[in-house]
């Protein structure tokens, strides 16, 4: 929420277990809602500085961020932005 700066909603988050032989972790797909102009523009740059972000989660390690999906109307201004997120477990 902190990338969004704070111009954003969560409107759903879906999480689901993930492994492979060597590690552990969790898989999140989560939709965020900006709604104005102003909100908008947060959500464009939350857009271009997700892949690159670097996440100070306890214990969690980041592995994978990307935007998936992104859906804008202009009346009223909303865009909704789908991430999905790969976090790993910190042995």
């Amino acid at each position: 929420m902190e990338l969004a700066r704070g111009q954003a909603r969560i409107a759903s988050h879906h999480e689901r277990s993930w492994a492979s032989i060597t590690f552990a972790g969790t898989r999140h797909r989560v939709e965020l809602v900006f709604e104005g102009t102003e909100a908008i523009e947060a959500g464009e740059c939350f857009i271009v500085f997700l892949p690159e972000h670097e996440f100070a989660i306890p214990r969690q390690l980041v592995a994978d961020a990307a935007v998936v999906e992104v859906d804008h109307t202009l009346d009223p201004p909303v865009m909704r932005v789908t991430c999905e997120l790969l976090l790993l477990e910190e042995g």
